[in-house]
């Protein structure tokens, strides 16, 4: 008898070891390509998730949207995509990458002006940056920064972008803008409010921009995904109240 359920031990073992092999090789990883401002709410809603969804694993890919959308574009295999702004979303919907119907808005943000945390200079309007004594201004790339093309509207509805033109120092995406302020290497700079949140010891906003537009962050499945069912789980993750709390919590509002 012993023997009997020593084998039937043994055997429990062997299926139970087959079992979790076989769910560690049904494993599936996505790949989500998020603007450079959701770097630390992602990190932590990406992390969340596997911890809710064991078998799954999500790889993180940050950085401007346009330049985002260029990787998706030339092959790149992503399953997710979340960009910074509309626009972006409506090229890779011309392009055929995503789906109308996929396309979620799922936070909303505000652009502002920053400034080194010891700046002596005082800024009240746009018009300011005029100021002799502000050599340097950063300013994401309007090509390719969704940050960018905001500031850039913002500015030619002040009729400054091409006298400021000369100070503008060109920045891949918002976190260089960010860095570039932090560490005092230029007067000032335009980023979102959970940018300037994350280094509220190193900058200060100087005051929000105003816009003729809102500032929307759209999320979607990519069409050639082929993880597309998780891709479409870790959308609906982002969009329930837990997710929604972690960005809220990073400064990002509703849409």
């Amino acid at each position: 008898m012993q023997k009997k359920s020593l084998g039937r031990l043994a055997l429990a073992t062997a299926v139970m070891g087959l079992l979790v092999t076989s769910s560690l090789v049904q494993a599936t990883e996505i790949t989500v390509s998020a603007a450079a401002s959701l770097t630390n709410a992602f990190k932590e809603i990406a992390q969340n998730y596997q911890a809710q969804y064991p078998g799954a694993k999500v790889a993180l890919n940050f950085g401007a949207s346009g330049a985002l959308l260029q990787q998706i574009a030339k092959g790149a295999p992503v399953d997710v995509f979340a960009s910074a702004d509309q626009e972006t979303m409506d090229t890779a919907e011309k392009q055929g990458i995503v789906a109308a119907a996929d396309r979620r808005d799922f936070v909303k943000n505000t652009l502002v002006l920053i400034a080194p945390a010891d700046s002596k200079f005082s800024f009240r309007q746009l018009s300011d940056l005029n100021q002799a004594e502000v050599k340097r201004i950063a300013v994401g790339n309007p090509a390719s920064v969704p940050v960018g093309r905001y500031t850039q509207h913002a500015l030619e509805a002040a009729k400054l972008w091409t006298a400021l033109e000369g100070k503008i120092i060109s920045t891949q995406n918002v976190r260089q803008s960010l860095d570039y302020v932090a560490r005092g290497e230029v007067d000032s700079g335009f980023v979102y409010a959970t940018d300037a949140a994350i280094m509220k010891d190193k900058v200060k906003v100087v005051f929000e921009v105003p816009l003729s537009q809102l500032i929307t962050y759209p999320i979607a499945k990519i069409r050639a995904s082929t993880n597309s069912e998780e891709a479409k789980r870790f959308i609906a993750y982002v969009l329930l109240p837990q997710s929604q709390a972690i960005l809220s919590k990073y400064g990002f509002q509703k849409p």
